[in-house]
């Protein structure tokens, strides 16, 4: 699916639509036992939970294709003869209106799934959509629809425990402890079936969401749909890459090439948002090579990168470059100093040899502030000379000479920690929380 498609089908789940009339699911307690099955007609409900529920399911279509949002496909055995893939067809075809199904689905959920000492919530929905007729001009037309489109999703939530707050009492006129029921928070994981691919319907693929982009449930997804690779989650790609570029160039990873392939990946996915192209943005690990010997990688050091990339992605592989780097930060850290540099600024960022001492240098422009202090950097000869405190767009200054340091712009030197949520994610942050 692209970005157009997906974007059509998150539209069939604002409050004012009708198309979601009933909501399946069940309360699973932490030892993996169903405490209650939920039978929800969307219009018994109220306005608010109708809109709570509605947000919640919707949360499994968020997130970016590539990233929060994975394709899973499955073989064309597994479509004609697997138990994981009948089981799905037949929930859509029946609107997840068989109970026995339902449950059948539910165990399977139970046991692929390893949440912790959590408890959760599956939640289902049915849709069948009437695709409208789209002209050559991007224009729908309601009357040429020419195929409806059936799907269902599913999302997992987990639970958590209540906290007790003081709450007003009108009767007693004063506040007293007041403990809410459990509370259901925003999916950690779920999936569309089938995909919607081309705007028709296409039963050999479905559309993944994992709210984490380091821990993707691999357990869920080979339990649930039996495929035979899970794909690669964006902080194991991103860890992956770092660990090809470090391992294969050694001493030449240096921070000219680190800057060079940032900027360079940076430029492609502006390219992809400036032309609004709907599918995800993709790079051929061939694309960085040019970079590498642009900044006098030597050749057999580019083939080893090669290999190393083919041998985590996968032959001629193609990577989408928001998993490789971090494109809205650069986080330098070297012993007891860590600099956040704003990417518009790194080329400004250069390394040099002083007295025997490696150095990060970065030059000091206009004004420098120490924690929301002004500081005075001397006369300009001396400036001129060695200023090492950052500039605007960089968070923090003076770098102690030490015996390495590490680059983290998604490429890890020496670093094996991936960070999992990126604050521009938002479909990561804020909890979604509604009394269950």
């Amino acid at each position: 699916m692209n970005k157009k498609e997906l974007n059509e089908i998150r539209r069939r789940f604002k409050p004012d639509y009708d198309n979601i009339s009933q909501i399946f699911g069940c309360y699973v307690n932490a030892g993996k036992q169903i405490v209650s099955e939920i039978d929800l007609p969307v219009g018994r409900l109220s306005d608010e939970e109708a809109e709570m529920y509605l947000k919640v399911l919707k949360k499994t279509l968020s997130g970016t294709l590539g990233r929060n949002l994975i394709d899973i496909g499955f073989s064309t055995d597994q479509v004609d003869n697997s138990d994981e893939h009948k089981l799905l067809q037949a929930l859509r075809q029946s609107h997840l209106n068989d109970p026995g199904l339902r449950n059948a689905f539910y165990q399977r959920v139970i046991e692929s799934l390893d949440p912790g000492e959590t408890g959760y919530v599956i939640l289902l929905a049915s849709d069948s959509y009437d695709i409208p007729y789209k002209g050559s001009d991007g224009e729908t037309f309601d009357e040429g629809s020419a195929e409806v489109f059936d799907y269902f999703l599913c999302c997992v939530c987990p639970v958590k425990d209540p906290k007790a707050q003081l709450t007003y009492h009108s009767t007693e006129k004063s506040f007293r402890e007041s403990v809410t029921g459990v509370i259901l928070t925003q999916p950690a994981l779920g999936f569309m079936f089938p995909c919607f691919d081309d705007r028709t319907t296409n039963i050999y693929d479905l559309l993944y969401y994992s709210r984490s982009l380091t821990d993707i449930h691999d357990e869920f997804i080979q339990g649930m749909f039996g495929v035979d690779r899970t794909p690669m989650s964006a902080g194991e790609q991103k860890a992956s890459f770092g660990s090809a570029l470090t391992g294969s160039l050694g001493e030449d990873c240096s921070l000219d090439v680190v800057v060079a392939l940032h900027e360079n990946i940076r430029e492609r996915l502006e390219e992809h948002k400036e032309t609004n192209q709907a599918e995800p943005p993709e790079i051929y690990v061939s694309d960085m090579d040019q970079v590498l010997r642009n900044n006098g990688v030597p050749a057999k050091k580019i083939e080893s990168f090669n290999d190393s990339v083919e041998e985590a992605f996968g032959e001629l592989p193609t990577m989408n470059p928001d998993n490789l780097v971090e494109t809205k930060k650069f986080h330098l850290e070297t012993a007891g100093v860590k600099i956040q540099v704003d990417p518009d600024y790194i080329s400004t960022i250069k390394t040099d040899v002083v007295d025997g001492k490696k150095y990060i240098m970065i030059p000091a422009v206009d004004r420098v502030e120490i924690n929301g202090i002004a500081v005075a950097m001397g006369d300009d000869e001396a400036e001129d000379v060695d200023s090492s405190i950052a500039e605007p767009g960089v968070d923090s200054g003076v770098v102690a000479p030490g015996e390495g340091s590490g680059v983290d712009s998604g490429i890890d030197q020496g670093v094996d920690s991936v960070e999992a949520e990126p604050a521009a994610d938002k479909s990561s942050d804020d909890d979604l929380e509604m009394p269950f």
